[in-house]
């Protein structure tokens, strides 16, 4: 009787170690996310299920064109692709990135630029004309979504918090036939 005792007792202590372990991954670590919508495509596709990377920011930098997660309006998380770092001066002229003066490309949207026949993907515009700011502020990232016309983004909401940035996506691993690493 005391043998199976400690049996139960042993596998107690194993199944709650494994959740609190289990738990401790999903909060600090690594956290599922439902991609809703569709202003990341073609890049994400509504209801792709992504792995955030937690801790990417908190060993290093962001980078311009990672796609991130942030909190933005309140219980909900936006996916969204850094174009702004702080004290970078954003441009958009004739469907170009330019970056401090220097023009960027974006190879994510080559095949939907192909196919828009009635104006730019991206409308022109300046940080000046949005936001009356010549670069991003410290401590903020500038976002955008990859489909352009249909992407609430920081053209809309302002300049994303680094505090709010919940994590890096790159992992689609729902459904399984789209599965794959995104840049």
């Amino acid at each position: 009787m005391e043998k199976q005792k400690n049996e139960w007792f042993e596998w107690l202590k194993a199944i709650v170690i494994a959740v609190a372990l289990a738990g401790g991954i999903r909060y600090f670590i690594f956290a599922p996310i439902i991609v809703e919508g569709e202003s990341m495509m073609p890049t994400l596709h509504n209801q792709d299920r992504m792995i955030v990377n937690k801790i990417a920011y908190k060993i290093g930098e962001p980078e311009r064109f990672d796609i991130i997660v942030f909190h933005a309006e309140e219980g909900k998380d936006y996916i969204k692709r850094v174009i702004g770092l702080p004290g970078d001066r954003i441009e958009y002229k004739n469907d170009t990135l330019y970056v401090n003066g220097k023009p960027y490309k974006e190879p994510y949207l080559d095949e939907e630029k192909k196919q828009v026949f009635d104006g730019p993907l991206t409308e022109s515009f300046t940080l000046e004309e949005l936001w009356g700011q010549k670069t991003v502020p410290e401590g903020h990232l500038f976002v955008l979504g990859d489909n352009r016309r249909y992407s609430k983004d920081s053209r809309h909401i302002g300049f994303i918090p680094m505090d709010k940035v919940v994590g890096k996506t790159s992992v689609v691993y729902w459904p399984l036939s789209d599965a794959r690493i995104v840049e």
